[in-house]
């Protein structure tokens, strides 16, 4: 029995459990999957926007701006990621210039700070690889880019350390409501009670809303196909370069990441299928094509892998954070879609406001407001590509085991997202072996047992031994 269970534990869950652990609720994080962030919150941009695409008055527009400004001290307080590198949207014609300065009087209405319209002198003397045809330029120096996988698990962790209890693969199945509490049915049997239910379920939103509510929600899944390049070319723009937007989105970007890489993309298809994360020839060649429109030279050759994640479409416009009319105590966060990620801090203290008109509870004197981050240290190097220690490795290892109540295996995706072993450029061919080596020694397991993600991706069938003479 809790207070209180979020379900879903992307960015979004993850920062509602430690926005909500600041008070003396008893609280709990039902996640389907085998660790948190694996659906949208590992396949983005990493961008924290600076607010000024979101139609004003929005609550996109009001918590896509608080989201940015607490971006910087939570960074520091958490210790993830996190760098103010500013952003610029490129105009290719002197008609659209009107469009773009649509874009600036939205972002000064937004509250957004420093908005400027930059000549095509200036934005090459900002960008050098700039493409030629483009003529002016949108800067927010307030834009950034963060590590979501860093946010995610640190937010999760702090969470954790306040006392929330984190459940993996939790998936639930029914919802039933008896005598003001909420009675949760998971697929494997167990049985969970709250006062209060916070759904931030992703692109699976509508699934949960629809087990208590009469009124339908329809959440449809807008794909994005993005690439990644080697660090050899991550230098190769300084800022966060987006595109005048369509109605699907702001189109291809192209930015360095925190980590020293370059990143294109998203495509933005709708489609029907929940899980349909794959890649295609056809999404790749038309990132390289768009983005060929913002920068003179594509590195083709540094491609060192393609993603796709999918963003929560309701196709209203805005977020959906409320109460559902029909079921009290149930709080939908659906919808999240672009810039969910900038706004998931903004989102948590947002939704905590909501739960405390439902539920009092005293702030907490002992609230652990900081959490260490795993730092390179000395030592044997495992990943050669990212130069990752085994300490980092196995301390990643322990804290991905220890985050769960529910004990459970240790991913090579769960390691690779904390400290990166197999984000370089082998992508994880050399250090792969060493790293599932360390998950079996850590969890007592035998190799074959170890994942790379889910059920059903074990990377080893068994020992290949030498025969004899």
């Amino acid at each position: 029995m809790y207070d209180i269970i979020i379900i879903g534990g992307g960015v979004v869950g993850c920062c509602i459990a430690r926005a909500l652990s600041r008070r003396q609720l008893k609280i709990a994080v039902l996640e389907k999957n085998g660790d948190i962030g694996e659906g949208a919150s590992k396949a983005n941009s990493g961008i924290v926007h600076a607010g000024f695409d979101a139609d004003s008055g929005t609550l996109k527009a009001h918590l896509n701006l608080h989201g940015s400004q607490m971006m910087p001290a939570l960074a520091k307080e958490l210790d993830f990621d996190y760098e103010n590198n500013g952003s610029m949207v490129l105009c290719f014609r002197e008609e659209d210039k009107p469009e773009l300065e649509k874009l600036l009087e939205r972002g000064l209405r937004n509250g957004v700070t420093g908005l400027t319209i930059l000549a095509q002198e200036t934005v090459r003397e900002k960008e050098p690889f700039i493409n030629e045809k483009v003529k002016y330029a949108l800067y927010a120096p307030t834009g950034a880019i963060v590590c979501p996988f860093g946010l995610t698990v640190a937010m999760a962790e702090n969470a954790a350390a306040n006392g929330v209890l984190f459940y993996r693969n939790t998936e639930v199945m029914k919802i039933e409501k008896n005598n003001e509490r909420y009675f949760i049915l998971t697929a494997d049997g167990q049985k969970f009670g709250a006062k209060v239910i916070i759904n931030a379920a992703g692109i699976h939103a509508d699934q949960i809303h629809n087990l208590v509510s009469n009124i339908p929600l329809a959440i449809k899944p807008r794909k994005g196909e993005y690439l990644l390049f080697d660090k050899t070319v991550g230098k190769a723009v300084k800022h966060t370069l987006f595109q005048l937007p369509t109605v699907y989105g702001k189109g291809v970007l192209i930015t360095p990441t925190v980590h020293g890489n370059l990143l294109m993309g998203p495509t933005a298809l709708d489609i029907t299928d929940k899980s349909g994360v794959n890649t295609t020839a056809a999404g790749m060649d038309t990132v390289l094509n768009k983005a060929s429109d913002s920068i003179r030279e594509i590195p083709r050759r540094e491609i060192i892998t393609s993603f796709a994640g999918l963003r929560a479409n309701s196709g209203q416009g805005d977020f959906l954070i409320a109460e559902a009319n029909d079921a009290p105590g149930f709080i939908d966060v659906a919808g999240i879609d672009s810039p969910g990620l900038s706004s998931a801090p903004a989102i948590g203290a947002y939704v905590a406001d909501l739960v405390a008109a439902m539920l009092p509870g005293k702030e907490k004197a002992d609230f652990v407001s900081s959490r260490p981050g795993i730092r390179p240290g000395q030592g044997e190097v495992i990943c050669r590509c990212e130069t990752v220690t085994r300490a980092e490795i196995v301390a990643a290892i322990r804290r991905a085991r220890d985050l769960f109540v529910n004990p459970g295996p240790v991913s090579l995706d769960s390691v690779k997202r904390r400290v990166r072993p197999g984000m370089g450029r082998c992508q994880g061919g050399f250090c792969v072996p060493r790293v599932a080596e360390l998950i079996a020694a850590e969890l007592g397991i035998e190799k074959t047992a170890v994942r790379k993600a889910g059920p059903g991706s074990e990377i080893l069938a068994g020992a290949v031994l030498p025969t004899d003479g």
